[in-house]
C-alpha cells in the first residue's frame, strides 16, 4: 500500500477534479433498470459516481492516518456536493451517512470538522431529498462513538441528552407543531457542539484550540453553525421543531467576542427567518396547522430584538457582521412584524434608516435591500411618512459609487413603487393625496438616470419608471414641471425596449410600458410619444430573439381599453399587421430553448388580436379585411388552438378558462355587430363571417350546441 502522504496527495487531486463538476455529473441518471442493447452515457456516468462512492468509503474504513482520513472525507464532501442524487438510485447517501457518523467523535479535530462539512454537504445537496429526510429522523442511538480508533464502535454520547438553557426536548416539542417522536440527532449534535463544554476525551488532541477554552475548537463550532443553517434552508420542517432552542443558541453566539461565531449565528438567524416566511407564502403547500404559529414567531423575534441583535447591527468595527444582521432583520415574517411590540417595530425601522448612511458599501447595500423588503409589509405600506423616508434613503443610495449598492437600491425602488400601485387599489385615497409630488418628481428623475446604468441597476429602474407613471394622478400630470419629466421617462423606456440590452431588462421595459398604458390620465393616443411606444413594442413582438420579451410586448399591446388610445388609423393598422406577422413567425427561432414559449406567445398574440377587434371602429375594418383575406386561414387556425388549449396556468396576464377564451371571441363579435358600417363597405361582413365561422368550428369540435351571437341580425 502507498504511504499515507501519497494517498493524501492522490485524494487532493481527486478532490480538485470533483470540485466544480456539477454540470458534467448532472447528466448521470440511474433511477430505473436499463435493458438496452447499448449503455447510455448517462448510465456510464452514474456507474462512475457509484464506483467513486464505493472506493472512497472502502478507503475510509481501511485508513489509519488522521491526515488521510481528513482528505478522504473532504473528497467525499466534494463528491456529495456535485453528484445529482435526485437522478440516482437510493442508498448512496445512506451509505456515506452511516460511514461518517462514527468519525464525528474522532480524536482528531480536523477529522471531526471535515465530518461535519460532509454532513452539511449531504443536507444541502438537492434539498429536500426523501432519503436524507429519513436519515435525519434516525434514532440518536444509531451510529456514533466516542472511540478514538479509525473504525469506532457505535454508541451515543451523553452530551446529546443535554439541552442548553435548561430546556428539555419535551418542552421544545410541545410548543412546536407536529413534533416528531424521535428528535433530529444532527440538530442536537450541532447544538451540543456549539454551546456545550467539550468532552475531556477529545480535548487532548484538539490542534488549534484555545488554551483553557471550555468549548469545542472554533472550526468545529463554525461548521456546526453552518450545518444548522443548511438544515434550516433545506429541511425547515425539521428545524422548526427546535425554533426557540435555536434562538437561544443564536443569542448566545451573538453575545460572544469571536466575530466569526457571531457572523455564522446571524446567518443561521436569517435562514430561520426565511424558512418562516416560506411557510406563510400564498403558494406554500404546507397545511396551516403544520406552520409555526404566529405567536411563536413573535416570541422568537422579540427574543432576538431583546438580545444582542441590535448590538450586532451597531458593530461598526465588523461591517460584514453588520450587513448580515441587516439581512437577518429583513427576514422577519410580515405577519409577525405587525404583532411585535411597538417599540420593537420602531427599533427595526430606526436602525435600518440610520444604517443607510453607513460608509461601508456592504452595510449600505444590505440596508437598502432590507428597506425594500419592509416597504412591502402590509402594516407599513400605507404609512406615508415611512414610505417617504424610505424613498429618500433609497434615492440617496442610488447615487452611491458602489454598483452593488445601486443595484440593491434600484430593486428597493421597484418594490417601493409596487407599494404605490397597491395603495391605489385601497378605498381610502388619503395616501395618494398625502404623498409628496416633489418626491415623486425626484423618484422619476433618479429612475431615469438609473435606466442608463449597468443592467443590474437598469432592470429595476425601468420597472420603477413604469410603476411611477402608472401611479401619477391627474393633479400631477396637469402641472407643467411634470410634462417634461413624463416625456423623458417614456423615452427612457422606449430606448430600453429597442436597444440591445439584456433580455431581462427589455422584458421589464415592455412590462413597464404596459403599466404606463394602464394610467387613464396620461394622453395615450394623442401624445407624440404614443407612436414611438407602439413602434417599439411592434418591432419587438415581430423580431426579438427572446420569446419571453415578445410575449410581454404582445401583452402590453392588449392593455389600452379604448380605441382612441391606439391612435390614428395608420397606427392601428400597423399594430394589427405587426401582430399578424408575429403570429406567422411564432415558430421562427434557431434557439431550441425558445420553442417551449411558442404556445404562450401565440396565446398572447391571439388575445391582443381579439382585443383589437373588440375596440375597432368602422374605419379600421378595411385594414382588418385585407389582413383576413391574405392570412385568414392562419389566424383562424391559431385562434382555434387558443380556444381549445389556452395557456399554462402559471402564465401571468393570460386568460385561463375555456369560458373566458370563448367569451373573448363573442365580445369581439358583438362589438363588430354593433358598429355602423360605412356605406358600401363589405369589410364588416367579412369580419363577422370570420368570427362566426371560427366559433362554429370550435363548437363543432368541442361537441357544444352554442347559438352564435347576432346571427339573426346579419
Amino acid at each position: 500500500m502507498l504511504k499515507f502522504q501519497t494517498r493524501a496527495c492522490a485524494l487532493q487531486v481527486l478532490s480538485a477534479i470533483l470540485e466544480g463538476s456539477k454540470q458534467f455529473l448532472s447528466v448521470a441518471e440511474d433511477t430505473t433498470d436499463h435493458r438496452m442493447a447499448f449503455t447510455p452515457f448517462s448510465v456510464t456516468i452514474a456507474s462512475s459516481i457509484r464506483e467513486l462512492h464505493r472506493c472512497l468509503l472502502l478507503a475510509l474504513v481501511a485508513e489509519s492516518s488522521s491526515q488521510t482520513i481528513t482528505q478522504i472525507i473532504k473528497c467525499l464532501a466534494n463528491l456529495v456536493s456535485n453528484a445529482p442524487y435526485n437522478r440516482l438510485k437510493l442508498s448512496l447517501l445512506t451509505k456515506v451517512w452511516n460511514h461518517i457518523k462514527p468519525y464525528i467523535r474522532h480524536k482528531d479535530v480536523n477529522v471531526r470538522v471535515s465530518s461535519l462539512t460532509l454532513l452539511g454537504a449531504i443536507v444541502s445537496t438537492h434539498a429536500p431529498l426523501p432519503e436524507v429526510q429519513l436519515l435525519l429522523q434516525q434514532p440518536c442511538s444509531s451510529g456514533l462513538s466516542s472511540s478514538n480508533s479509525a473504525t469506532p464502535h457505535l454508541s451515543t454520547p451523553d452530551c446529546w441528552d443535554r439541552v442548553p438553557g435548561g430546556s428539555s426536548l419535551e418542552e421544545v416539542s410541545v410548543s412546536s407543531p407536529k413534533a416528531s417522536a424521535e428528535p433530529c440527532w444532527l440538530i442536537r449534535l450541532c447544538i451540543s457542539t456549539v454551546v456545550l463544554p467539550k468532552e475531556d476525551s477529545c480535548s487532548g488532541s484538539d490542534a488549534g484550540s484555545a488554551v483553557g477554552s471550555t468549548y469545542e475548537p472554533c472550526p468545529m463550532r463554525l461548521e456546526a453553525l453552518q450545518v444548522l443553517a443548511h438544515l434550516a434552508r433545506g429541511y425547515f420542517s425539521m428545524a422548526q421543531l427546535y425554533l426557540m432552542e435555536l434562538g437561544e443558541v443564536i443569542c448566545k453566539c451573538m453575545g460572544e467576542a469571536n466575530p466569526s461565531i457571531q457572523l455564522h449565528s446571524v446567518k443561521l438567524l436569517e435562514e430561520l427567518g426565511t424558512g418562516l416566511i416560506q411557510q406563510y407564502k400564498p403558494d406554500s403547500n404546507m397545511a396551516p396547522e403544520q406552520r409555526v404559529p404566529i405567536y411563536m414567531v413573535v416570541m422568537f423575534w422579540t427574543a432576538m430584538l431583546n438580545g444582542p441583535l441590535p448590538r450586532a447591527l451597531q458593530s461598526s468595527e465588523h461591517p460584514t457582521l453588520q450587513a448580515s444582521a441587516c439581512d437577518a432583520l429583513s427576514s422577519i415574517l410580515p405577519e409577525a412584524f405587525s404583532s411585535l411590540p411597538n417599540d420593537k417595530q420602531i427599533l427595526c425601522i430606526t436602525m435600518l434608516l440610520g444604517l443607510n448612511d453607513n460608509k461601508n458599501h456592504l452595510v449600505k447595500a444590505a440596508t437598502s435591500r432590507a428597506l425594500g423588503v419592509y416597504v412591502l409589509f402590509p402594516c407599513l405600506r400605507q404609512d406615508v411618512i415611512f414610505v417617504a423616508d424610505t424613498a429618500n434613503a433609497i434615492l440617496m443610495s442610488l447615487q452611491d459609487k458602489s454598483l452593488n449598492v445601486r443595484a440593491k437600491a434600484a430593486w428597493s425602488l421597484g418594490n417601493l413603487t409596487d407599494t404605490l400601485i397597491v395603495n391605489m387599489d385601497t378605498p381610502d385615497p388619503s395616501f395618494q393625496d398625502e404623498f409628496s409630488g416633489l418626491l415623486l418628481l425626484k423618484m422619476l428623475q433618479s429612475a431615469i438616470h438609473a435606466s442608463t446604468d449597468k443592467d443590474k441597476v437598469k432592470s429595476n429602474a425601468v420597472r420603477a419608471l413604469g410603476n411611477l407613471l402608472h401611479f401619477l394622478q391627474p393633479t400631477h400630470i396637469e402641472r407643467p414641471r411634470f410634462a417634461e419629466i413624463i416625456e423623458e421617462s417614456i423615452q427612457a423606456l422606449i430606448s430600453t425596449v429597442v436597444n440591445e440590452a439584456a433580455m431581462k431588462v427589455r422584458w421589464n421595459a415592455c412590462y413597464a410600458i404596459g403599466n404606463v398604458f394602464k394610467n387613464p390620465a396620461l394622453p395615450l393616443g394623442s401624445a407624440p410619444w404614443t407612436s414611438q411606444a407602439y413602434k417599439a413594442l411592434t418591432s419587438v413582438v415581430m423580431s426579438c430573439k427572446n420569446f419571453k420579451v415578445r410575449i410581454r410586448s404582445a401583452a402590453a399591446l392588449s392593455i389600452p381599453g379604448k380605441r382612441a388610445q391606439y391612435g390614428s388609423l395608420e397606427q392601428f393598422a400597423q399594430i394589427w399587421n405587426a401582430l399578424v406577422t408575429a403570429l406567422q413567425k411564432s415558430e421562427d427561432t434557431t434557439d431550441f430553448l425558445e420553442f417551449k414559449y411558442c404556445a404562450s406567445l401565440r396565446t398572447h398574440i391571439c388575445q391582443a388580436l381579439l382585443h383589437l377587434l373588440s375596440l375597432a371602429s368602422a374605419s379600421d375594418f378595411p385594414c382588418i379585411q385585407d389582413s383576413l383575406e391574405r392570412n385568414g386561414d392562419m389566424i383562424q387556425f391559431y385562434i382555434l388552438q387558443f380556444l381549445k388549449s389556452g395557456v399554462e396556468g402559471d402564465d401571468p396576464g393570460a386568460v385561463h378558462t375555456p369560458q373566458e377564451r370563448d367569451q373573448m371571441v363573442r365580445v369581439a363579435l358583438k362589438h363588430i355587430h354593433s358598429v355602423q358600417a360605412l356605406p358600401g363597405d363589405t369589410a364588416k361582413r367579412v369580419i363577422v363571417i370570420f368570427l362566426e365561422d371560427t366559433l362554429a368550428i370550435h363548437c363543432d369540435s368541442s361537441g357544444g350546441q352554442v347559438a352564435l351571437l347576432g346571427s339573426s341580425d346579419q
